[in-house]
């Protein structure tokens, strides 16, 4: 399954994911991580070192069409950024319930 980060990407995309972060997070009753607590969930174990998940992004770089995106490679955690339009078979994200 697809997903992106956005709830409208552009109509000349092709292969276009059935849904978005967003929505999924909204439909599971989960909230996304933001990187930092990303980084805290790396200190529980070792997660995406073959794949990398979405994290919220901060406003103001949504504001400009951005989004990011962390993983973990080289027992290191790194935070990178796509286009928010951007989706990948192998990008899922990461939430938490709060209870």
């Amino acid at each position: 399954m697809f997903v992106t980060t956005v709830k409208h990407w552009s109509q000349g995309k092709k292969n276009k994911p059935e849904n978005n972060v967003i929505d999924m997070a909204i439909d599971m009753g989960i909230e996304i991580l933001t990187e930092e607590q990303y980084r805290e969930l790396q200190k529980l174990g070792n997660f995406d070192l073959k794949t990398s998940s979405w994290v919220k992004t901060p406003d103001n770089i949504r504001k400009l069409g951005g989004a990011i995106f962390c993983d973990r490679r080289y027992d290191t955690v790194f935070m990178y950024h796509n286009g928010a339009d951007s989706y990948y078979a192998a990008r899922g994200f990461r939430g938490s319930l709060r209870v």
